[in-house]
């Protein structure tokens, strides 16, 4: 079993606290963390069904949302898997996908944990 290290920017959150209030934060995190679960589940479909392209688009919206509350390991490895996309390369494609996998179920338990959101 492969462990992964989860990097969350606590900055960031704390920007979107600034910005909306902890209302606002909290709605845009809810939704974030509810959009990353489905666009994950998502990139495993994509990829068992050899659709490279949507995959590849499906990584990209991945990073932009990771971003915005502050995942950015998640970001980073969801880039990972567009440059492997991009290089044809299917083993790579392969093990940095589930590598996101990972990473992001983890990320998303963090978030969820750090701000104490409940459903």
């Amino acid at each position: 079993m492969q462990t992964e290290n989860v990097r969350l920017d606590p900055d960031k959150l704390g920007e979107l606290y600034a910005q909306l209030g902890e209302a606002g934060a909290e709605d845009v995190v809810c939704r974030a963390i509810e959009e990353l679960a489905v666009r994950l589940t998502h990139c495993e479909r994509l990829w068992r069904q050899d659709d490279m392209v949507a995959l590849r688009k499906n990584a990209r919206s991945l990073i932009a949302i990771s971003e915005q509350i502050g995942m950015t390991a998640m970001a980073a490895i969801a880039r990972d898997v567009t440059q492997a996309v991009d290089s044809e390369d299917a083993p790579a494609i392969a093990a940095i996908l589930f590598r996101l996998l990972r990473v992001g179920e983890r990320s998303l338990t963090a978030v969820w944990d750090q701000q104490d959101l409940t459903v």
